[in-house]
């Protein structure tokens, strides 16, 4: 996972602890390394902040010894990193989930992101760690569209032994999330997990369609799950989502086969949104609780 990355970072550690900590030294050092950060998927505005940040960190700073300018070059650039990785708006889904059944009511969450994202697997996966929580889940086939997408989900409910619930095909997308937490309502469920179309970002008519079911379920929670194998495309759908309906999270799939890992470095830069969780395989357990601590640690080891 993420060596490509990993090895750029080892690189520049490398680089930088055998140098003289002067800007005319550390320069043209980072300016090859914010190209090896823009081929491993880290956007360009994000690869520019981490270096600037480097060097007006280390320039002038004086080190007697080798040992020591490696540890303050590598503190530097996980707190570089972190900085990235961090939002202001850190949510705790389980306490949130939990405020809301306190109070008798569903707590609703959208999902958005287009389609070959893993959307709706995902989704499975979330009701599945939600139930192992001990909470209800009821899941809203909203994605009327799609051709499949009703049985796809169906077949998850199916297999988790969660309720569906469904319209026909080309049904108003709205009105099926609307009626699934009128049903959570009357049926003292917990969680409503709403799958929406796949929409390509740049398609106006499904934006609005999204904007629509959330202008009239005002969900708790809107999640953009997004492929981290799609690269700096990510980057775009992230910030296509969020300027057009409003993302509060997201969910970075696929991540296991990532060699490269900018994606989760850029998606939370753009958005200043928390990744909420990583996919990190095929079944319905291979999905963790996403740590920006652990995640710099790992890519900085």
């Amino acid at each position: 996972m993420f060596e490509k990355l990993k090895s750029g970072l080892k690189g520049l550690v490398n680089k930088v602890t055998t140098t003289e900590l002067k800007s005319e030294n550390l320069r043209p050092i980072l300016s090859e390394f914010k190209m090896s950060l823009a081929e491993n998927d880290v956007a360009l505005p994000v690869a520019e902040r981490i270096c600037d940040e480097m060097e007006k960190r280390l320039d002038g700073v004086q080190v007697k010894r080798l040992e020591d300018r490696k540890g303050i070059v590598e503190k530097n650039l996980r707190e570089v990193l972190l900085e990235i990785m961090l939002t202001n708006n850190k949510i705790d889904l389980l306490k949130a989930v939990d405020e809301k059944r306190r109070k008798g009511e569903p707590f609703v969450i959208a999902f958005v992101g287009i389609n070959g994202t893993g959307k709706t697997t995902t989704i499975a996966k979330v009701a599945r760690f939600l139930n192992e929580k001990g909470y209800s889940v009821v899941l809203a086939c909203s994605d009327t569209y799609r051709a499949g997408s009703i049985e796809q989900l169906e077949e998850h409910a199916k297999r988790l032994g969660l309720r569906m619930i469904k319209h026909k095909y080309g049904a108003d997308p709205a009105a099926v999330a609307y009626d699934t937490i009128s049903h959570a309502k009357a049926h003292g469920i917990n969680v409503v997990l709403i799958d929406t179309a796949g929409r390509m970002q740049t398609n106006r008519n499904l934006m609005n369609e999204l904007a629509k079911i959330k202008r009239i379920v005002n969900p708790d929670l809107t999640v953009l799950t997004v492929d981290s194998l799609t690269g700096n495309d990510a980057v775009v759908q992230a910030e296509e989502f969020h300027k057009s309906v409003g993302v509060d999270a997201t969910i970075l799939t696929k991540v296991d086969a990532d060699v490269k890992g900018g994606s989760a470095l850029s998606v939370t830069y753009v958005t200043q949104k928390p990744i909420l969780f990583i996919g990190t395989g095929q079944r319905y357990e291979d999905l963790e609780e996403f740590n920006p601590e652990k995640f710099v640690q790992m890519i900085l080891k």
